[in-house]
């Protein structure tokens, strides 16, 4: 029998070993960690709309019409009005014909690599793609090639090279621990020149990039002829629950037959549909959450130059901090915790051995104040 106790030992040896904070007070940017008073800056609610009253009022509501669960698949029972009206709603948020609810973004990428591509077939995906993409081009069995972090020359090769078998073309929008954002316009000439298809997944794009929110794809003009696949996920910058496919009406009825993590799960509870529909509206309607979001980014990205500190070049929420060994960035993820600010330390093989990291998020529901007590902090500690 394998010795996981050993293993653990390892994973501690090596500076790997994780452990769970918990919280005691609702998601937000002030929050009581493991009995302390702490700032978080490690939180995905980019536009802080978790706890709007809002968005709070309608899943109030979503619960008292609903009740709790949705009792079945939604090929069974599960699928209520309130499902499908978010479906069209964010339809007409994406610009595209259909959309269809996953119950988490690791299921949507799995159900659509697989059900777009088996044996035979060749997946290309980016070398620091979310794992969830990685594990479903490991799980359709069709040939998995990886090119080098956003080089759409390496890509162009690796097609070049396959002449036979569906070809499916796979990458983050924003990549979620370097924060940076892929070429899509290259990507997508890419795939169109070798009839291959371009799947994005912009869970860490929606309601961040964009005019309106509109994520990656809407950053650099795109349309469906460019990105005919598009995934979101719903806990991010919506601040509730679940993940959605954007597409064709063909690919969308595709899914709905062989995507089997959508066929034998359960339906989201009909009320996190109804508070995603609140926070989507918000999520376009309210400019000024991005602007501000930039402005705050800004303001750390200057006092850190200021400060010499190694951030990774991104111009999104996510703002890693290098520090390349594993317990140095433990132990500055301790310090700052000591001092109430909640940052986690990243490690392989979430990212690159020699690349750990404090991945430093930022939210609109942050102020000034908050993000220049997150420099006075880390000059004191790094």
């Amino acid at each position: 029998m394998r010795n996981l106790n050993a293993e653990l030992t390892r994973l501690k040896q090596q500076g790997l070993y994780r452990q769970r904070r918990i919280l005691d007070s609702a998601t937000g940017i002030y929050a009581h960690a493991d009995g302390r008073e702490v700032i978080s800056f490690c939180s995905n609610d980019y536009l802080g709309l978790a706890n709007h009253p809002d968005v709070v009022k309608a899943m109030q509501t979503g619960t008292d019409h609903w009740g709790v669960g949705s009792g079945a698949s939604h090929l069974v029972n599960g699928h209520t009005a309130a499902h499908h009206a978010l479906e069209e709603e964010l339809a007409a948020f994406t610009g595209r014909p259909r959309t269809l609810l996953f119950s988490t973004g690791y299921m949507a990428n799995l159900g659509v690599i697989a059900a777009l591509c088996g044996r035979g077939d060749y997946v290309f995906e980016d070398r620091l793609n979310h794992a969830s993409l990685l594990d479903g081009g490991l799980l359709s069995q069709a040939r998995l090639q990886r090119y080098a972090h956003g080089d759409s020359a390496a890509l162009e090769t690796q097609l070049a090279r396959r002449d036979s078998g569906e070809k499916l073309v796979v990458t983050d929008g924003v990549f979620s621990m370097d924060g940076d954002i892929a070429p899509l316009p290259e990507l997508a000439a890419a795939a169109k020149d070798h009839n291959a298809w371009l799947m994005v997944d912009d869970a860490h794009g929606f309601g961040v990039l964009g005019a309106t929110g509109g994520g990656t794809v809407a950053h650099f003009g795109l349309g469906m002829d460019e990105v005919p696949i598009l995934i979101g996920t719903l806990g991010k910058a919506f601040g509730s629950f679940g993940a959605f496919v954007a597409g064709a009406e063909e690919l969308i009825e595709f899914l709905i037959q062989k995507a089997r993590p959508y066929i034998y799960t359960t339906a989201l509870p009909p009320a996190v549909a109804e508070a995603t529909r609140a926070s989507l509206k918000l999520l376009q309607t309210e400019n000024w959450r991005r602007d501000k979001l930039q402005r705050l980014i800004q303001r750390f990205r200057s006092g850190a130059a200021e400060l010499g500190l190694t951030l990774m070049d991104s111009y999104t929420p996510i703002q890693p901090l290098l520090i390349g060994d594993n317990d140095r960035a433990v132990a500055l993820s301790q310090a700052l915790l000591k001092q109430g600010i909640l940052i986690g330390a990243i490690r392989p093989p979430t990212v690159p051995e020699g690349s750990a990291r404090l991945r430093i998020t930022f939210s609109a529901a942050h102020r000034e104040v908050d993000v220049d007590q997150l420099l006075t902090v880390l000059e004191m500690a790094a």
